[in-house]
């Protein structure tokens, strides 16, 4: 499935088209080049998803909790800043992930054999007019 972008005042339609396109699917995996509009568009989806606290991103704690008005945990990862699988299995990223709390996560190239096969791929590219052109696959 692709969605396209074209202005910032879209993204809350493309994150609700997100939301129900990946049903109870739990690692969500947000692919893009620096400045793409991984993070902004991870912050549309946490407000469609009611989250009440403050999202950013993670880069240098690695992990952000938020929670939603009922108190359900959601976690925000952003690798960007690691330089092997090793700092994330320090900070438990197996346990987050299979929680079955949904995980955005940002950089997943970089700790390929941490990833559950089960997730849902969000990639985010520009295309000739600079339109961002979000792409989604399920990978079971």
């Amino acid at each position: 499935m692709q969605l396209k972008l074209s202005e910032l005042r879209e993204i809350d339609n493309v994150a609700h088209e997100i939301i129900k396109y990946a049903g109870n699917e739990s690692i969500w995996l947000f692919d893009g080049d620096m400045g793409a509009g991984k993070t902004t568009l991870i912050k549309a989806i946490c407000k469609q998803l009611g989250i009440v606290d403050e999202t950013s991103s993670p880069t240098f704690a690695l992990v952000n909790v938020y929670e939603n008005e009922k108190g359900e945990e959601f976690y925000h990862f952003d690798f960007y800043r690691i330089n092997n699988e090793v700092e994330a299995i320090d900070i438990g990223a197996d346990e987050y992930f299979y929680s079955g709390r949904p995980c955005f996560i940002e950089w997943s190239e970089k700790i390929p054999s941490l990833i559950p096969s089960k997730n849902l791929k969000i990639s985010i590219n520009l295309d000739t007019e600079r339109n961002r052109i979000v792409s989604l696959s399920k990978h079971e």
